[in-house]
């Protein structure tokens, strides 16, 4: 599989993998450690974490399948995301929802995930979510902390727009790899105010998460996605695809900013899919054929 240099020292593979759902996935560990070696054999090596995942429970999921296969971890590269606070009682501790990106939570917070994922290294740590009461110099300050102690290889952010972006960047004496956006030919928000165009600007990869929408094209009543529809089926028919969600990630997969999907599924047909879209190369006219559709009119 095609692979993308985030780093010196760091790349990712084109499609990544995503945990969020793995609580849901009713998977015994002994199925979890056949999926993850699947994953493997098809080229996917990167596999992204949260702590909220499964409500602080998917990175100890994670930990113990990866236990009983401890050689796999030299094969693959673990994201994870911290600043996000709610109550839950895996954190008896936290007495509301809000966020936090102080240097005492962000070091706790890669303390525990190191611990769950059963790994002494993170291959890249990002903020969760931009916090209005975020202080840089201390989020600078763990994350240099971090990355002196070998703890964490690399970091970016999620979800965050321009000027937070550059507002972190900023404090920061080595560059931030990514930034983890929402992205689908459905949700344009983040092409149509800049970030992608950031993403670009400042060489940093972006990855997409949701990039079907969570299953709006599939099945929403809404003008929008039926026009979606009836474009997408159009493109998989004239590439041969096996339906149109291979189309909604060969879309992302051809944009110039080097896009990188995660597929957040649990079944092994649907992340095969996924490989195979890129294998799919679309046409301009039938990239904008796409965005026409959604948008529902066409660029001026």
């Amino acid at each position: 599989m095609e692979r993308v240099q985030l780093a010196d020292d760091l790349s990712f593979s084109r499609i990544i993998h995503g945990l969020w759902r793995l609580n849901e996935w009713n998977h015994t560990p002994e199925d979890t450690l056949d999926l993850m070696e699947y994953c493997l054999e098809l080229g996917i090596t990167t596999f992204d974490h949260a702590d909220i995942y499964g409500g602080f429970l998917n990175e100890e999921l994670f930990g113990k399948v990866l236990a009983l296969k401890p050689e796999l971890r030299s094969k693959m590269e673990l994201v994870t995301k911290c600043g996000i606070v709610f109550k839950s009682p895996r954190r008896p501790q936290h007495k509301s929802h809000h966020y936090d990106t102080s240097k005492k939570h962000i070091l706790e917070s890669v303390e525990n995930s190191l611990k769950n994922l059963q790994t002494d290294y993170l291959d890249t740590l990002l903020i969760h979510r931009p916090d209005p009461f975020m202080d840089p110099e201390q989020v600078a300050s763990a994350f240099l902390e971090l990355k002196q102690a070998g703890k964490v290889r690399h970091f970016g952010v999620s979800n965050f727009k321009q000027h937070q972006y550059n507002m972190l960047q900023s404090y920061l004496d080595f560059n931030l790899v990514t930034n983890q956006i929402e992205l689908s030919a459905y949700v344009l928000e983040n092409f149509d105010d800049g970030t992608v165009n950031l993403c670009q600007e400042k060489r940093v990869t972006p990855m997409a998460w949701s990039p079907l929408a969570g299953g709006k094209v599939f099945s929403s009543d809404e003008e929008k996605a039926k026009r979606l529809r009836t474009a997408l089926t159009k493109v998989a028919e004239e590439l041969g695809a096996d339906g149109i969600d291979q189309v909604l990630y060969a879309w992302l997969l051809a944009h110039p900013a080097t896009i990188l999907p995660i597929v957040g599924s649990g079944k092994k047909e649907r992340i095969k899919k996924a490989v195979k879209a890129l294998d799919y190369k679309l046409s301009l006219d039938q990239w904008f054929e796409i965005l026409h559709a959604s948008m529902g009119y066409e660029v001026p």
